[in-house]
């Protein structure tokens, strides 16, 4: 076995056809079917059942995935290692993280850490709590940017790093009647129209659980990937937006209450997370060191907004969602 023989068939496995496979291993379809009888002929099992035009991994070939990614991240482990030796603080940084932490927090923490690491190439990838995940199982990422409970991070193979908390917020029109303060207790949403983030999110599965525990079952007015669309909703009157404390929201005309359980504010602390069987470089670990050391200073982006202001003239004066000023 060779570790072409293993990337192809990962290739494979992962596309469910020859020809996509072909197509981005750059090798002509007649040859990667060879490689791929080799390879089944050399270990004595088939590994793929063909269904149609696609390839299905077999029982015996699903057991083969995980030794065969294992092989190919430990040649990639051994060749950063080495470029690590000659390079120094020159590199590439691969990291992913979800669209409210990439537009609030790294959109001004990467031109202070180019300032420390100018000759460092970030390479940022988006997506949600599983798919970040799964990106740092494949070895496709350094650093992944996540809630502590909304993955499940195997200890012996990951490490991680606390980066302050997020605080569940609820973003509504400033009409809504949703009381006067600046909390509200989240089975007081009961029978309101919610808009949340999809269910692939961290946050979401957050907030689900935080239902759960108050009994309180959603009403569910839409769903999507994009916050500001959620926050775009809320702001027309369409309902109420659950967001996180690191989005953006000060561009929309919302009010802004903070979400409790039984008087104690709902909170989802924040990691950095890495896979400790990769050497991780210098400017890798100080990139995690620094945008803690950020976010303490700059969290949270949103705060719940400040009291109605008194009538003025017969109508009443509402403000922005405040934020913190950085």
């Amino acid at each position: 076995m060779n570790l072409r023989q293993a990337l192809t068939f990962l290739t494979v496995a992962e596309l469910g056809t020859v020809s996509k496979a072909a197509l981005r291993l750059r090798v002509a379809q007649p040859a990667l079917s060879r490689q791929i009888i080799g390879f089944e002929q050399e270990l004595g099992l088939r590994l793929f059942d063909r269904v149609g035009r696609r390839l299905l991994l077999t029982g015996e070939g699903e057991q083969l995935i995980a030794g065969c990614r294992l092989l190919l991240n430990g040649v990639n482990s051994l060749k950063e290692q080495a470029q690590l030796l000659r390079q120094g603080d020159t590199g590439v940084l691969r990291i992913a993280g979800s669209p409210q932490h990439i537009e609030s927090v790294l959109s001004k923490f990467l031109q202070l850490y180019a300032k420390r690491y100018p000759r460092v190439e970030i390479k940022i990838r988006e997506g949600t709590g599983s798919e970040i995940l799964t990106m740092l199982e494949r070895g496709e990422i350094h650093l992944g940017q996540n809630l502590l409970h909304a993955v499940r991070l195997d200890e012996q193979h990951f490490g991680s790093l606390p980066l302050g908390s997020v605080q569940l917020l609820a973003a509504c029109h400033p009409s809504t009647p949703i009381g006067p303060d600046r909390t509200i207790e989240i089975a007081d949403l009961a029978g309101l129209p919610l808009l949340l983030l999809d269910s692939g999110f961290g946050f979401r599965r957050a907030f689900d659980a935080a239902s759960r525990m108050a009994g309180l079952k959603p009403t569910i007015r839409f769903e999507s990937r994009n916050p500001h669309t959620l926050l775009a909703l809320a702001e027309a009157g369409h309902g109420i937006a659950i967001v996180p404390s690191q989005l953006q929201c000060s561009r929309y005309q919302l009010r802004i209450v903070g979400l409790t359980h039984r008087r104690r504010v709902l909170q989802e602390p924040l990691t950095i997370s890495w896979d400790k069987r990769r050497p991780l470089p210098v400017f890798a670990t100080d990139y995690c060191a620094m945008l803690a050391a950020h976010m303490r200073e700059t969290f949270p982006i949103t705060r719940p907004s400040e009291p109605a202001i008194a009538k003025r003239g017969g109508r009443s004066r509402t403000t922005r969602a405040t934020r913190r000023q950085n």
